[in-house]
């Protein structure tokens, strides 16, 4: 997607040709439809969740053989089509005109396209992620963006950020910013973001705000000379596809730390394996050798945590997870069971009942220790 057929990053200018090319191909087959005198239609792969297969080998989500069809035949699907013709000329221009858009503001444009204008927004985000399906591009090479950033990082590395005006500024993500840390874009693709003298050990991913800012008051990211990331509850792209680069191309552990139910267990999986709405690059995204790290069942044990009692539904979350390749190993296995035993869940600020320090001067070199990742 992002790479030459030599593994090499693509440059801005070759990574627009290929957006507006993957346009035009779309077009095409459209025309070609017309031109024969059949009724035009679209192919890619089936998007429903029983299409989705774990990849063992790679340990991702992505989807399996089946295909769907998008044909003028019917009328939703003639709209559909119609729809797509308009995003297509208006990412086309986007790409030519160095502009982009957020999702939000595509849905209002579509007010302008007469009888292609979408109903509700969803329509409009799940007509992009179709048009990566059917083109193998990303959604930034089209110029859409969320409406918000990726979260922040802080630790002793630079990054060399591409400005809107074409220059490049290197920022330290310790020194050159404030206590909120250096906040991630959007795009954090190599013509637009570049890693510069890393040198921290391993990198902590962290669910909420108030634990990155407790670690990073605390100067954990010093004391442990590792790089924090906020996550920001269920990751944006951008943040999932930064620790991905991180662990790849500057050989960093992740480490993922987050609450101790089983809605933050799927924030984990979403960063290590990826996540059923975006399979299509999970391999992209994922970091398949990210580590959790806590708050786990037994953690609540260990740690007398001040905890909460399960709700049916977090009871029925685990009990789902428990058929989840993601969580297929002992040690999970192992976690869901006691916890559905125990029958209470946890916060990672629970561990403030021992004081602010506790956590960066006991839990986490315990626990990291342990791990095998501090010595």
């Amino acid at each position: 997607m992002s790479t030459d057929a030599g593994g090499r990053p693509l440059t801005k200018k070759q990574r627009e040709a290929a957006a507006i090319k993957s346009m035009d191909g779309i077009a095409g087959r459209i025309y070609e439809h017309l031109k024969a005198g059949s009724i035009p239609e679209l192919q890619l792969a089936s998007r429903n969740k029983s299409n989705i297969v774990f990849d063992d080998m790679h340990r991702v989500w992505k989807y399996g053989a089946g295909m769907t069809t998008r044909s003028a035949m019917k009328t939703d699907g003639a709209y559909m089509l119609l729809r797509t013709m308009y995003m297509s000329e208006f990412i086309k221009d986007m790409v030519a005109n160095e502009k982009s858009s957020t999702l939000r503001e595509m849905y209002y444009i579509s007010e302008g396209w007469d009888m292609g204008k979408f109903g509700a927004q969803n329509e409009s985000d799940g007509l992009a992620e179709d048009l990566e399906v059917m083109t193998g591009r990303l959604r930034e090479d089209f110029k859409l963006r969320p409406e918000e950033n990726g979260a922040a990082m802080t630790g002793d590395l630079k990054v060399v950020e591409t400005t809107r005006t074409g220059s490049r500024r290197t920022i330290h993500c310790q020194d050159d910013v404030g206590d909120a840390g250096y906040n991630i874009p959007y795009n954090v693709e190599p013509d637009r973001l570049r890693f510069k003298d890393v040198n921290v050990d391993f990198v902590v991913a962290i669910e909420t705000g108030g634990m990155f800012a407790r670690l990073a008051e605390n100067g954990f990211d010093t004391s442990a000379n590792c790089g924090l990331v906020h996550l920001k509850g269920q990751p944006a792209r951008s943040t999932r596809r930064l620790l991905k680069r991180l662990n790849e191309e500057s050989g960093l552990p992740v480490i993922v730390f987050t609450d101790g139910d089983p809605w933050s267990y799927r924030i984990f999986a979403s960063v290590a394996y990826g996540a059923i709405k975006t399979a299509h690059i999970s391999e992209y995204l994922a970091t398949p050798t990210a580590q959790y790290l806590g708050i786990t069942p037994s953690d609540i044990t260990n740690y007398d945590l001040p905890s909460d009692k399960l709700t049916d539904r977090d009871v029925e979350a685990l009990k789902s997870e428990l058929a989840d390749p993601r969580f297929d190993d002992e040690l999970w296995r192992g976690e869901i069971e006691y916890q559905l035993q125990l029958g209470k869940k946890s916060e990672q600020q629970a561990l403030a009942k021992y004081g602010l320090d506790f956590v960066t001067d006991t839990y986490l070199p315990e626990k990291l220790t342990e791990m095998g990742i501090l010595r």
